[in-house]
């Protein structure tokens, strides 16, 4: 085990070898509970339309997140809009990462307000997954919208890389 220092960024926790996906998610910058400088946020999801699932997310960030004075820093807004769409992938059973994104940023997002993280799935192209997100304020105005490119991931491959633990 590698003992921690100042110029380290990973949690000790995740030093030992192996953690599970399920035990890295619980730091993941967007939604994980055990990380301390993490977003934190929370999704519901509705699946009512199983083929085109529909994630979302209420949330409001601090000066902590700050880019220009009073709003979110640019790539913490492309972070929340990714992790949005990271969302869909779960109710459409498979493990998928993001192969590219495109961001609009239409108005600066602003810091100490409510806002509305959504996203929804397009389509699907084999292992090609097709996401939108966007983020509203409390009257709808939209925001920040992105278009993403998610590719399916075999588990088994990543467990054969090492990246995670093969099921029993």
């Amino acid at each position: 085990m590698v003992s921690p220092d100042t110029t380290r960024h990973t949690p000790v926790s995740l030093e030992r070898s192996n953690p599970t996906i399920d035990e890295r998610a619980n730091y993941c910058f967007g939604c994980g509970p055990a990380n301390p400088q993490g977003l934190h946020l929370v999704f519901t999801t509705d699946t009512s339309d199983p083929g085109f699932p529909v994630a979302t997310c209420h949330f409001q960030l601090d000066r902590f997140h700050e880019g220009p004075p009073g709003h979110i820093h640019g790539g913490i807004v492309a972070a929340l809009l990714d992790e949005a769409m990271s969302k869909i992938n779960r109710p459409l059973n498979v493990l998928a990462m993001t192969r590219h994104m495109e961001v609009d940023y239409l108005k600066p997002v602003p810091l100490y307000q409510p806002l509305v993280l959504t996203s929804r799935h397009l389509r699907r192209d084999g292992r090609k997954l097709f996401h939108e997100a966007e983020i509203q304020n409390s009257d709808g105005t939209t925001l920040a919208r992105a278009k993403g490119l998610f590719i399916v991931v075999d588990e088994k491959l990543l467990a054969l890389a090492g990246l995670t633990q093969p099921e029993d």
